[in-house]
């Protein structure tokens, strides 16, 4: 039976954070700690997000099966959101459904934009990247994911939000 770390303290947090960029969009980049790889979690993943200004969390993507969440704990962004750009600050809560709507967020302030993100870990994932009209699987495997580039999807597969 294998011992999971159950308590995970700041300092510790902070030691294990890394720089994490994604190759699809020049202006994505934030620094990260997986909390629940730390933790040996599976099934779930949450990790803090710390967004520089002027960066981009990752590229504008929806998710295929994999539920995905946020939550604001200090500073201000911009979520795009099917196209639209909507305020963000402390407290602000995002949940994306699968499968989900295009989605980004954007540190366009002065300060650092600091937040929870997380979601389900599937063995398989496929996602959508509506702007630059590509689409990818998603493959867990015990050295880390794996993306298989399935060329450009024929439609989108998200839905409509509501509020």
């Amino acid at each position: 039976m294998r011992t999971a770390k159950v308590l995970l303290r700041k300092s510790e947090i902070d030691e294990r954070s890394h720089a994490y960029e994604q190759r699809l969009n020049p202006d994505s980049g934030f620094v990260g700690t997986a909390l629940s790889r730390l933790c040996g979690l599976e099934r779930a993943h949450v990790t803090l997000a710390r967004l520089e200004p002027g960066k981009d969390s990752f590229a504008y993507h929806a998710h295929l099966l994999e539920e995905e969440w946020m939550y604001v704990i200090s500073g201000h962004g911009i979520a795009l959101v099917e196209g639209a750009e909507h305020e963000i600050g402390p407290g602000d809560f995002l949940g994306f459904t699968a499968p989900s709507v295009p989605h980004l967020v954007k540190n366009r302030g002065r300060e650092e934009l600091v937040y929870l993100m997380g979601g389900e870990q599937k063995p398989l994932d496929v996602v959508d990247y509506p702007q630059l009209g590509k689409r990818y699987a998603l493959v867990a495997t015990p050295q880390g994911t794996e993306f298989y580039e399935l060329g450009a999807p024929t439609k989108p597969f998200g839905r409509k939000t509501e509020g």
